[in-house]
């Protein structure tokens, strides 16, 4: 017999947009109790003297409309202005144990939070504090440390740069170089991949470049879920001709079919436009091996081009004036063969032929590439692979060409500019003692990875949260929430309440802050924070929205709070002078680094302003000079577990979704509507195993305990994924993981490659039916 659908999967064959998005921002709007005000707030987003949006870090076009959103950064946007609140009378109706048991949406979905909060284990429930009570508790708990390193202090990417430098001021004055950091479970492998490339951790393209692109090359990312507003971008490439060729596991709806919102004639006629002209799924966890086997396709096609006399198709003036390492890699990529290539990759020897050719007809080439590309075992390696492909033909420092990682968090990359690191550099360092007088210590600090294992140990014993999710975010659920309840201090600085909040310490404090949208007024009267794009424009960003509540604060005031009541007068930093006009901060900056010059008058121009990125300008700033060509020996991730008959998970983000924040329970763009709770799977994968669409499975990862690493009753979905490659939700998905599996060299989790075993769950009959 033929077994339907399960429930809540089916097919969904409209194209990413068009009418469905305006129809899913609506009705976010009335679910967060704003339709009027919200539709004003949606008008003020991503403008000149607007707000930016937190959705994602898409720079903003040089001639804004007046219709700068997607459907993802309007749900962005609605769930941090909703009318919904969490207040006093919130807290004193639910227990820390009831709210456990709310799903992570339910948790969001209850509203802002309004006022200063401490958790009070005798009566479960987190109860109102002062201000200066909050502070002087976090104050006495840090001081009471027998060393500043057994402190964390993380950072989530939505901070401003005003608040970002704030804190790291704060943390290096206290004496730690502690830095957990989102951008180090997501772009970690460009920060520390890049440098050693091409001599700077970001890409070097402008939104401006697209305009030139003979040719678009789209690595492990989802822009219609993920960052919607480059949609635009493609749309604009795709119908002009350019090709656009994607490399992804899953077929993403936004990338092969598209209908714009600001287009009328698409919104009339139900029309959609055509993106990615070549669409390759390779495997799980096969980038390396595809990008090798495209540099050996278009070495074949250089000696083949000599051979007949031409010029050849590799850039020898570029190779020679500006780079170094061809030789070592023309040796590593004539050593790979083509079956090692298309076994771990999935593609065919004449497709990925096929990509070299038009790689090798294109003038000028942008590679983009998200983190499908970043989060493994070897994602810096990928990342270097990358470069070196663009520089075989010259395709860094011109126009229309260059390297785009596309993060996710609108200020994630600016955080890390204005010095949230472990690993503090020489100007760091320099321009520190030159600002305020003092030398911060010079060793390297915590990642993320090793703060949780530094908790769970029971070695750091307190943690303070700028934003985030962190436990949620991290791998091994299992470990990380168990650390987590062993702190002896955990303070969270949030719009909303979220899981990490409900794994309370031995002291647990909320603090309320403002949002993007909301109006910040301080001493010198309304004032507005900075944020830096994938592509280092530097632009200002105002809310205007009454605040949620009297004793809501901005970030810069909650930080400098804390560092007021903790250090003192330690250093002379006027704590209270600088949180009173956000310009005093912007020249701090300036001091310290002194790329943002004159950073006050130049913010204040319509789109803000370009920070120099050297190697856009053919500047190398590696140890040689210049740009270099990097080795990755073998193509796989960990040869170790090939003969285990393991599928290969990666974990995606529903539509629904912005890292953590679940909006809703609807994936439509992949059919799924009001769960999670599902896997997707080749249809021979699950037939070899015995299983078929809809059974209910168990998933135990290969990397760790199976006990503690696994997660059962989930349901199979036959979906078009390449065989050995299976995917599931984030972060539902990362009990499996172990927190030991990542990226040896920048530290990123490997969210986006781990081995599996799946089976039949426990207790479950054999249903029988038949895959169709």
């Amino acid at each position: 017999m033929t077994k339907r659908r399960p429930d809540g999967i089916e097919q969904y064959d409209h194209p990413a947009g068009g009418w469905d998005a305006l129809k899913a921002v609506a009705k976010t709007l009335a679910h967060q109790q704003i339709v009027a005000q919200g539709s004003r707030t949606l008008l003020k987003a991503n403008q000149p003297e607007g707000f930016d949006c937190p959705g994602c870090a898409w720079q903003d076009p040089k001639h804004t409309s007046s219709f700068e959103f997607c459907e993802n950064g309007a749900k962005a946007i609605t769930w941090e202005s909703t009318a919904k609140r969490t207040d006093a009378d919130f807290f004193r109706q639910h227990t820390v144990s009831e709210l456990w048991e709310w799903s992570d949406h339910q948790l969001e979905d209850a509203g802002r939070l309004t006022l200063p909060l401490r958790y009070n284990d005798k009566t479960e429930h987190y109860e109102p504090i002062a201000w200066d009570e909050a502070f002087a508790l976090v104050a006495a708990e840090l001081n009471k440390l027998d060393d500043p390193d057994r402190a964390e202090f993380y950072t989530s990417g939505r901070a401003s740069n005003e608040a970002a430098f704030l804190y790291q001021l704060f943390v290096r004055a206290y004496g730690t170089n502690n830095f957990p950091d989102c951008s180090n479970m997501c772009h970690e492998a460009t920060s520390v991949g890049l440098p050693k490339s091409i001599g700077v951790g970001k890409g070097t393209v402008t939104l401006e470049d697209f305009d030139h692109a003979d040719a678009i090359f789209s690595f492990g990312h989802n822009p219609g879920t993920n960052h919607p507003r480059m949609m635009s971008t493609l749309h604009e490439a795709a119908r002009r001709g350019v090709p656009i060729i994607v490399f992804n596991p899953l077929k993403e709806r936004a990338l092969e079919r598209f209908a714009a919102p600001q287009d009328p004639v698409e919104m009339v006629t139900l029309s959609s436009t055509r993106i990615a002209s070549a669409y390759h799924q390779v495997r799980v966890g096969g980038d390396l091996a595809a990008l090798k086997g495209i540099m050996k396709a278009v070495f074949a096609l250089d000696a083949a081009s000599l051979d007949r006399g031409e010029p050849g198709v590799l850039d020898r003036a570029f190779i020679s004036e500006h780079t170094t390492g061809i030789d070592a890699l023309l040796a590593d990529i004539e050593a790979t063969t083509w079956d090692e290539i298309v076994s771990a990759s999935g593609l065919s020897q004449a497709a990925i032929e096929s990509i070299a050719e038009v790689y090798a007809r294109a003038k000028n080439v942008i590679v983009c590439y998200g983190m499908g590309v970043t989060q493994h075992a070897r994602g810096t390696s990928n990342v270097q692979q990358i470069a070196n492909l663009l520089m075989l033909r010259g395709n860094i420092g011109r126009q229309g060409a260059g390297i785009a990682p596309i993060r996710g968090h609108s200020n994630v990359q600016g955080d890390r500019t204005v010095g949230i690191t472990e690993i503090p550099g020489k100007a760091l360092l320099e321009g520190m003692k030159r600002a305020f007088g003092f030398q911060p210590r010079v060793d390297k600090g915590h990642n993320a990875v090793e703060a949780m294992e530094a908790i769970i140990a029971g070695e750091s014993k307190a943690l303070i949260c700028l934003g985030g999710n962190l436990p949620v975010a991290m791998s091994d659920h299992t470990a990380t929430f168990a650390g987590m309840r062993k702190l002896d201090l955990a303070v969270h600085i949030a719009t909303k309440l979220n899981r990490s909040h409900l794994l309370v310490a031995r002291t647990s404090l909320i603090l309320p802050c403002l949002g993007r949208t909301d109006l910040d007024t301080q001493a010198s009267g309304p004032q507005a924070v900075t944020v830096e794009d994938s592509m280092s424009m530097v632009h200002a960003s105002r809310g205007f929205l009454k605040p949620p509540g009297d004793m809501v604060r901005s970030e810069p005031a909650i930080i400098a709070g804390i560092a007021k009541a903790t250090l003192g007068d330690r250093h002379g930093i006027d704590w209270d002078g600088l949180v009173g006009d956000y310009d005093r901060v912007r020249d701090k900056i300036e001091a310290v680094f002194p790329e943002f010059f004159d950073f006050n008058v130049r913010v204040r121009k319509p789109g803000g302003f370009r920070l120099d990125v050297a190697a856009s300008f053919r500047r190398w700033n590696t140890v040689s000079g210049k740009a270099t060509f990097l080795v990755a020996p073998g193509i796989r991730e960990d040869p170790a577990l090939a003969g285990k008959q393991a599928l290969v998970l990666t974990t995606i983000r529903s539509h629904d979704q912005y890292n953590t924040t679940v909006y809703g329970l609807d994936d439509r763009y992949r059919g799924v509507f009001g769960r999670r709770d599902v896997v997707f799977m080749n249809r021979e994968d699950l037939a070899n195993r015995g299983l078929a669409d809809g059974d209910q499975i168990d998933i135990r990862g290969l990397l760790g305990d199976e006990e503690s690493h696994s997660i059962s009753g989930l349901t199979a979905v036959a979906y078009d994924i390449p065989s050995g490659s299976i995917a599931g939700y984030y972060p539902e998905m990362n009990p499996v993981m172990s927190l030991s599996h990542f990226d040896p060299q920048s530290g990123t989790p490997s969210y986006k490659g781990v081995p599996v075993t799946v089976t039949r769950a426990a207790g479950v009959p054999i249903s029988g039916s038949v895959v169709q």
